[in-house]
């Protein structure tokens, strides 16, 4: 190399050693080039990895599939939590709520999934996350009206008086009221 290096600086070519070493490097025999190396997989993110394990197996694509079960086979901790995660989201998902107990014991003995401070979480308030757990009735109308007026609050925060506000906000509820239909 450093022969051809005085070649080409007696014949005129002004290039540094390293320059013409990194240029010569792919082209000698038994050497791949840098480019030609297959790039190496990024891991998914923190948030992706999460989206996997925590949204229904029947509604990822193939290759989310695919990454997930290549990443569950490297990690046993992350493998045991998603099976938590999914036994969790079975018991939500079909009203469950007295296998809870059940669930809460299994993630405390665990050591390797990470959720054991959830779990210890639900315990102060076992009955009513059960029992939330258990029915069908759903805030979900009661929080949308408090969404509503939070909305409408901060949308005219500073230009309203509270009569105006008042009336705004029964308008907004009348018009979400479900229209039911008399006979005459």
């Amino acid at each position: 190399m450093s022969r051809l290096h005085r070649e080409l600086e007696e014949r005129g070519a002004h290039c540094s050693y390293s320059t013409l070493r990194d240029y010569i490097r792919p082209l000698r025999p038994g050497r791949s080039a840098a480019g030609n190396t297959p790039p190496i997989a990024r891991p998914p993110s923190p948030r992706t990895a999460t989206g996997w394990i925590t949204r229904h197996p029947d509604h990822l694509r193939e290759d989310d599939q695919q990454q997930l079960k290549t990443l569950l086979a490297r990690s046993p901790e992350l493998t045991a939590a998603a099976g938590h995660v999914r036994t969790f989201a079975t018991i939500m998902t079909n009203r469950e709520g007295d296998r809870l107990p059940h669930w809460i014991a299994d993630v405390c003995a665990d050591d390797q999934c990470g959720l054991a401070g959830f779990a210890a979480g639900l315990l102060p308030d076992l009955d009513a996350v059960v029992y939330g757990m258990s029915t069908d009735w759903s805030s979900g109308p009661v929080e949308g009206r408090v969404n509503d007026l939070k909305a409408l609050k901060r949308s005219m925060f500073g230009r309203a008086k509270p009569p105006l506000l008042r009336k705004r906000l029964l308008l907004i509820a009348a018009s979400r009221r479900p229209q039911t239909v008399t006979a005459r």
